[in-house]
């Protein structure tokens, strides 16, 4: 279905803006600088094992960042 006939807004932003996923982005950059572009893997299981292992320390971080306050 059309947006218009939902009473949806379309997206602010256009190609290459991050405005509307700026968490998304901001996430997948951290996890490409401090993971994936220092690692060599043998296997793709190894790099599903460490983005997964990656992913629960962030958001375990930021879950104590929350409780905390900071």
């Amino acid at each position: 279905m059309p947006v218009r006939n939902t009473g949806s807004f379309c997206s602010i932003s256009r190609t290459g803006d991050c405005f509307d996923n700026a968490v998304a982005e901001s996430f997948f950059g951290s996890l490409k600088q401090e993971r994936i572009h220092w690692s060599h893997y043998q296997t793709r299981y190894a790099v599903q094992q460490d983005v997964l292992h990656y992913i629960s320390m962030f958001y375990n971080m930021a879950s104590t960042a929350f409780i905390l306050g900071v």
